[in-house]
């Protein structure tokens, strides 16, 4: 996580202002203390609170399917090097 906040500054000149997860992926609390970043927790099994997440991720999905399928991309590759 480290490695990854000095990217997003040094990459795209700003800061992360907030951290949000289910609860069991970070465990930096005292990194984000310093850093100024906000960890935010959210229920995994309550949906109605992962409802953007949720559609974001399903539009990110429909995008990379709409681009694979516009760029004649095959469904399945067959072997990888």
């Amino acid at each position: 996580m480290e490695n990854f906040v000095v990217f997003v500054q040094t990459q795209f000149e700003t800061a992360i202002k907030i951290i949000s997860d289910d609860g069991t992926n970070f465990f930096m609390t005292n990194f984000f203390v310093n850093k100024g970043i906000i960890h935010q927790t959210s229920c995994v099994i309550i949906h109605t609170k992962n409802s953007i997440v949720e559609r974001k991720h399903g539009h990110l999905l429909n995008v990379a399917r709409a681009l694979m399928i516009q760029s004649h991309l095959p469904k399945f590759i067959s072997h990888i090097r």
